[in-house]
C-alpha cells in the first residue's frame, strides 16, 4: 500500500512538472514572439541567436532554435542526466511547436509598435517567468538555460546572474544586424528584467518555512505530517516557564506551498495547539536543496574528511 501511494505521488509530481513546463513555454513564447521579435528587440540565449539569424537571413526562428538546441542537448545529456534532459527536450519541442503556431496566428499583428520600451518590459517579464517556471520544474527552454543549469548543479550561483553573463555578448552582437544601438540598449533592459524575474520565480517556488508546534496531541499531528505532506518531525522536550509543565514541541521544516496543508491538519487534530511559523533562507538536506560547496572551502572540507577517515582506519588497525 505504501509503495502504491509512493508511486502515485511520484507520478503526480512528474505530471505536475510537465504541466508547469508547458505553461512556462507558453509564457516564454508570448514574450518572445509577440512583444520582442516584432519590435526588433534582442533577447538573450538561444532565442537571441535565433532572432539575429531571422533578421539577417529570414530563416524562421523555430528552425534555428530547434537545430542549435539539438546540438547542445548532446553535451547536456551526460552532465545533467537523462531526467533533466527528457524534460528539457519536452520543453524545446513544445516551444518549437508553439513558435510555429503563434507566428502563423499573429501575422500582421504588431503590438506596441511605437513603444519599444514597454514591449521590452512586458516581453522580458513573460520570458523571465517562463524560464523560472521551467527551471523550477526540472526543465528549461534550452540554450543558455542548459549552461546555467550545469553551473548551478555544482555551484551556489544565481541562475539569473549566470544567464545574464552568458547573454551579454549575444545582445551586443545584434548591433551588426540591426545597426541600431538603441535596440541593443533595449536588449540589455530585457536581460536585466528577465534575470530578475527568473530569480524571483525560482526563489518563490523553493521558499521554505519552519514550524514550532506545541500540543498535547503532538504524536497524532506528527503522524499526519509524516503522511501528508511527507515531512519529518523532530520532537523537542520543552518546559513551560509560566505554567511549569513539561511539554513536547514539534519542529518541522517544509516548503512554503505546504504550509496550508500543515495548518489545516493541525486545526483538525488540535485547534488549541500553539503554532509558530517563520520563513527560512535556505534548507539543505534530504527533501530540500543539496549542499553546494566550492573553492578553497571545498578543498579544505574534503581534506579534513579524508584525514578523519585515514585516522579512523589507522586506529582500527592498531586495535
Amino acid at each position: 500500500m505504501k509503495t502504491f501511494i509512493s508511486n502515485r505521488g511520484a507520478l503526480l509530481k512528474e505530471a505536475r512538472d510537465y504541466v508547469m513546463i508547458t505553461i512556462a513555454m507558453v509564457s516564454y513564447c508570448i514574450g518572445w514572439t509577440i512583444f520582442l521579435l516584432p519590435n526588433n528587440i534582442t533577447t538573450g540565449g538561444l532565442a537571441g541567436i535565433a532572432s539575429i539569424i531571422f533578421w539577417s537571413t529570414d530563416i524562421p526562428v523555430q528552425y534555428s532554435y530547434f537545430t542549435i538546441n539539438a546540438v547542445l542537448m548532446l553535451f547536456a545529456l551526460r552532465i545533467l542526466g537523462l531526467k533533466f534532459c527528457i524534460k528539457t527536450i519536452y520543453g524545446i519541442v513544445t516551444l518549437t511547436l508553439l513558435l510555429s503556431v503563434v507566428r502563423s496566428a499573429t501575422v500582421g499583428i504588431h503590438l506596441l509598435k511605437d513603444q519599444p520600451f514597454m514591449a521590452a518590459v512586458i516581453g522580458s517579464c513573460f520570458c523571465g517567468a517562463g524560464v523560472g517556471i521551467g527551471l523550477s520544474s526540472n526543465g528549461s527552454t534550452g540554450g543558455t538555460d542548459i549552461v546555467a543549469a550545469i553551473i548551478n548543479k555544482y555551484y551556489e550561483v544565481s541562475l539569473g546572474r549566470i544567464i545574464l553573463i552568458c547573454d551579454i555578448l549575444i545582445i551586443t552582437s545584434s548591433y551588426f544586424v540591426l545597426k541600431d544601438w538603441e535596440m541593443v540598449i533595449y536588449g540589455y533592459v530585457v536581460l536585466i528584467i528577465t534575470a530578475y524575474c527568473i530569480d524571483q520565480v525560482v526563489n518563490s517556488m523553493r521558499r521554505s518555512v519552519q514550524f514550532f508546534i506545541i500540543s498535547d496531541k503532538y504524536e497524532e499531528i506528527g503522524r499526519r505530517i509524516n503522511h501528508n505532506p511527507h515531512r519529518g518531525c523532530t520532537v523537542i522536550d520543552a518546559h513551560g516557564f509560566y505554567s511549569g509543565r513539561e511539554v513536547k514541541m514539534l519542529f518541522v521544516l517544509a516548503k512554503k506551498r505546504e504550509s496550508q496543508i500543515i495548518f489545516r491538519l493541525i486545526n483538525e487534530v488540535d485547534p488549541a495547539a500553539f503554532v509558530s511559523q517563520s520563513a527560512v533562507i535556505g534548507v539543505y538536506g534530504e527533501g530540500f536543496d543539496r549542499f553546494k560547496v566550492h573553492g578553497p572551502q571545498a578543498s579544505s572540507v574534503a581534506s579534513k574528511l579524508r584525514k578523519a577517515v585515514t585516522n579512523k582506519d589507522n586506529k582500527d588497525c592498531r586495535m
